[in-house]
């Protein structure tokens, strides 16, 4: 959510943020229309309030005669105040409704662009492999080495499931262990988060009201299928004051995840890319309200991420997102991309973000600065740590041999119990 006193007086910045966003820019003018039609009424009805509250107070010190016209004054006045507050109340769920759907404003150092063909490759880490052999895409390796029972599984709980088993499932387990070690030296504070979320926490984070037809309802309970820890992260300190001396807080969450993936499709979607639940390891940091701060630790999020992707030596390249393409809450927005074989291109495993004060105005996430004394809304940024199965499929494939079996980068084997190679011929 954005300050709306930031909005009015400066106009024709906000329309052309909005625009860079692909949002309509008319909704500027809209928007303060409401809210100077709100604010003009908030004070009419009070003035009507006072004045009600004047006449009902002179009733008993009035004389018999003057009673009547005062009783049947406070009536009308009564009446018209009513109307104002049903018209109040509208104003405010209009305004409201309104405000939840204004996107935040990009930083001025995005890229511009209407979508992903205008994001920026900032730098690649790592050369594609060349095998000496045809390689094996992810689908088949699991098939040679008994690691998966995809179509079994899809009968049972529908397309786009996995059940992953033997080597495969452990080293799925693996990786998230090696990663949330990695966040817990980082200073990250480790915890396990449920994936059910009432409904406010959405539009705390900024799923709701943009992405409804992603997300999980369950009509019978009123709750909603996360898919991703910062959901729940997000909220957790919802409408608290926080002391500026327990920032920054770090948060490394780990959860199952669910999203229903509407309208993908697409070769990028077969076996374990795109399914309808996941296991992800999420950074969440929560720092001061000063934009250098909160780009200090984008930097870090991202650094942290690449270090990641290095421990399980894997290729891959960090790109800087257009401001078409980053969504509604995002301020600045680097993703990061591993090499995948077999689609002989890049695929997203990471995507790094901050938000700003965008979310802490919608969670009403404050802190007391220590300088001043004044209270401020604080900062969010968020980045995958990793999810899995997805980071799987890059991983295979890369580290691939010419039997099917799989070989284990140096950091990950302590969480292998020391296995330098994984398949049915190791």
């Amino acid at each position: 959510m954005l300050d709306i006193k930031y909005i009015i007086d400066n106009q024709d910045y906000a329309k052309e943020c909005l625009a860079k966003k692909g949002f309509a820019s008319e909704n500027v003018d809209k928007l303060i229309s409401s809210y100077l039609e709100m604010n003009k009424l908030k004070t009419s009805s009070q003035t009507l309030a006072e004045e009600k509250n004047r006449l009902s107070n002179s009733i008993k010190s009035a004389s018999a005669e003057e009673r009547p016209s005062i009783i049947a004054k406070s009536k009308e006045i009564g009446e018209e105040l009513k109307k104002e507050q049903e018209r109040l109340t509208e104003l405010q769920t209009a305004f409201d409704d309104m405000m939840l759907r204004m996107p935040n404003f990009p930083s001025p150092d995005c890229p511009l662009g209407p979508d992903e063909s205008c994001n920026q490759v900032l730098r690649k880490v790592g050369e594609p492999k060349k095998f000496d052999f045809t390689p094996r895409d992810h689908i088949e390796l699991m098939e040679l080495n008994d690691w998966a029972e995809m179509e079994r599984i899809a009968k049972v709980c529908g397309s786009r499931t996995y059940a992953i088993k033997n080597d495969l499932a452990q080293l799925e387990l693996a990786i998230h262990m090696m990663v949330l070690d990695k966040l817990r030296s980082h200073g990250f504070t480790v915890i396990t988060v449920p994936a059910l979320s009432k409904e406010k926490p959405l539009y705390g984070q900024g799923y709701l009201p943009f992405s409804r037809d992603e997300i999980y309802y369950m009509p019978a309970d009123d709750l909603y299928l996360s898919g991703t820890a910062e959901l729940i992260l997000n909220s957790l300190r919802a409408d608290e004051i926080l002391n500026e001396k327990e920032l920054p807080i770090l948060y490394a969450g780990f959860s199952p995840c669910f999203r229903r993936e509407a309208g993908a499709a697409g070769k990028d979607t077969r076996g374990l890319v795109r399914v309808h639940q996941f296991m992800k390891t999420e950074q969440f940091v929560i720092c001061k309200n000063d934009t250098a701060e909160s780009d200090k630790w984008h930097k870090k999020l991202l650094a942290i991420s690449e270090e990641v992707l290095q421990d399980l030596e894997l290729p891959y390249q960090v790109l800087d997102i257009c401001t078409g393409d980053m969504g509604a809450p995002k301020f600045r927005q680097y993703d990061l991309e591993a090499w995948v074989p077999s689609q002989n291109c890049y695929r997203e495993t990471h995507s790094c973000s901050n938000i700003t004060d965008w979310q802490a105005r919608r969670t009403n996430l404050r802190y007391r600065d220590n300088s001043d004394g004044k209270v401020k809304y604080a900062h969010t940024l968020n980045n995958t740590g990793i999810a899995t199965p997805r980071a799987l499929v890059p991983f295979i494939e890369n580290h691939q041999n010419a039997d099917g079996t799989v070989n284990i980068p140096e950091k990950l084997r302590p969480y292998l119990g020391g296995k330098t190679k994984i398949g049915k011929a190791a």
